[in-house]
């Protein structure tokens, strides 16, 4: 049991009682928590794009052959497109069960529709595949860390990292800051 409350599991799900019964029983101060959370989840959010980048350019660096890369890469394609598919699945009979929302009396004409304006640009965007394409390669490197876009980030780390492959011995000591750095940005999660 020991064992359990010392994994980051087990904290988690700890946290995530407390959370619940905190919310429950005393809602004004769990209220006045919200910072926490919400500067909890920046912080996360702030190593995500490091630690992808690090990830696959020190997996794709050290995978030697690029094609054993490519066959992964389809792999793990695949698993995300079923694995979305079962939680769309999932949250949809969730929704219809639930009905989130329902009772909130949350008057439709007082909200600020120009708070939707991002959301609808990014919508016409993507309205065909050359859209989507265009929109996952980022302008820049530094941008597409700077948004925290992650699929530019991956687009950037996997053309990063078959730079380094296709390098190989010629780049061992950049893939090996790669690698050190990774250790730091787990380290900072």
């Amino acid at each position: 049991m020991l064992k359990f409350f010392n994994s980051l599991f087990g904290r988690v799900v700890i946290a995530l009682v407390a959370g619940i019964v905190i919310g429950a029983v005393f809602p004004h101060f769990a209220q006045s928590l919200r910072p926490l959370g919400d500067g909890f989840l920046k912080l996360i959010k702030m190593v995500i794009g490091p630690i992808v980048f690090c990830v696959v350019v020190s997996g794709m660096a050290h995978a030697g052959d690029l094609r054993k890369v490519g066959r992964v890469g389809l792999k793990s394609v695949i698993y995300f497109e079923i694995m979305t598919t079962i939680a769309l699945v999932i949250g949809a009979v969730l929704a219809y069960a639930t009905r989130p929302g329902v009772g909130m009396n949350i008057n439709l004409h007082s909200l600020d529709p120009a708070s939707l304006s991002t959301y609808t640009e990014n919508a016409k965007s993507l309205k065909d595949t050359a859209g989507f394409l265009l929109k996952i390669i980022p302008d820049t490197a530094i941008n597409a860390f700077a948004t925290g876009d992650i699929l530019q980030i991956l687009v950037f780390s996997v053309l990063f990292g078959s730079a380094l492959s296709l390098l190989g011995n010629k780049a061992q000591r950049v893939s090996s800051l790669i690698d050190e750095l990774s250790q730091v940005f787990f380290r900072v999660m």
